[in-house]
């Protein structure tokens, strides 16, 4: 039904946002993977609501609970479980959506859909699901890194039309984590919380980039046709809430370019490591990861509930407006940052294991 992602590292979130719980079962994780409460409590806490007063004002520690699969501090090899329980509800601020559609969000199609739908506060529409993501990306993220040395790295690109001027060969987490954008150029990320504010206090939303690297990814991961790298990674990204685009190297903006501009040319670099002198490519290429490093943007459409009034029908097709009470993002941009690393994490963990599974077995 949707809930499962992934191949031999799979994942399968549940519950809503507004019900007694929300959390993921991941299935296919090596066992002996050193992983503990806090590491995944650090990523939980940066997609968390309430962080900043330029988030969402709900207050939820998102306290995580490992239920199965771990012991003595290793993982099992045995489905984890991870629960987070909901704890700052507020069922009654969206009494009216039972019967009112809020533009743009999912409440009309999950109606014409499944004839009936959780409307407090979206339900599997809500960001809120990204929970059990995140935490299982924070799994994802320990395993690429004791089995490969990947680093994960996101931030805020673009706020509305401030862009920042950041290089993803160089960016650090820390510099990521040291403003509350989530936007490691100092001069930008002022820019864009004044804004951000700005648009808090008008009752309404902005959108934006969150650009992502992934580093020392191994070459070969990935696989021709169906299952190109790139593919893999344009699902993931685009299964996240309020996602409406995706990119990866050069982008859009390669097509204006020609062949002889746009080529990565080749060469032998100072330890015998055939290399690309540029990363148009993104660091895949015929879909499989060529050694460089993976770039990737993922552009956030503008939340689509808001304080201001606007025409919308209810459920009878009548015309009416709608002021959307609840408390929301006036931009999802910082707490997008880790969801994005957690669904780049999760495909390069499965591909990684499908590459050994297939590639490695007689090669050892």
């Amino acid at each position: 039904m949707g809930n499962t992602f992934g191949h031999l590292f799979r994942i399968t979130t549940f519950g809503e946002s507004h019900g007694g719980g929300v959390g993921v079962v991941i299935d296919g994780c090596p066992p002996q993977i050193e992983i503990t409460e806090e590491d995944i409590q650090f990523e939980l806490d940066r997609r968390r609501p309430g962080q900043s007063r330029i988030t969402t004002p709900r207050k939820e520690t998102d306290t995580c609970e490992i239920v199965s699969g771990m012991f003595q501090g290793k993982t099992l090899g045995t489905p984890i479980t991870i629960l987070v329980r909901n704890k700052d509800t507020r069922p009654q601020d969206y009494s009216e959506m039972a019967q009112v559609y809020r533009p743009s969000h999912a409440d009309a199609t999950y109606d014409a859909k499944y004839g009936i739908r959780n409307w407090q506060g979206g339900g599997r529409s809500s960001a809120r699901e990204t929970i059990g993501r995140v935490a299982a990306g924070a799994i994802a993220k320990k395993i690429l890194q004791q089995a490969a040395g990947v680093e994960v790295i996101g931030y805020v690109k673009r706020i509305k039309t401030l862009e920042a001027d950041v290089d993803p060969d160089q960016v650090t987490l820390a510099q990521v984590e040291a403003n509350m954008v989530r936007c490691p150029n100092t001069e930008a990320a002022e820019k864009m919380i004044a804004l951000i504010d700005q648009t808090r206090r008008d009752a309404n939303s902005i959108g934006g980039v969150v650009e992502c690297v992934a580093r020392q990814v191994p070459k070969g991961l990935g696989v021709p046709v169906f299952d190109k790298l790139e593919a893999e990674l344009a699902k993931a990204v685009m299964s996240l809430p309020a996602c409406k685009g995706f990119e990866i190297g050069s982008g859009f903006a390669g097509t204006q370019l020609t062949g002889l501009e746009h080529n990565d040319e080749f060469y032998t670099d100072e330890d015998g490591r055939i290399r690309t002198v540029t990363n148009r490519s993104g660091g895949i290429q015929g879909g499989i990861s060529n050694g460089e490093n993976i770039v990737l943007r993922a552009a956030f459409k503008p939340t689509a509930t808001i304080g201001k009034p606007q025409k919308t029908v209810n459920q009878a097709g009548e015309a009416t407006t709608l002021a959307a009470k609840g408390r929301h993002d006036p931009c999802v941009l910082p707490r997008a940052v880790p969801m994005v690393e957690a669904m780049v994490a999760l495909v390069l963990c499965d591909h990684l294991l499908r590459h050994h599974a297939q590639c490695e077995l007689l090669t050892e």
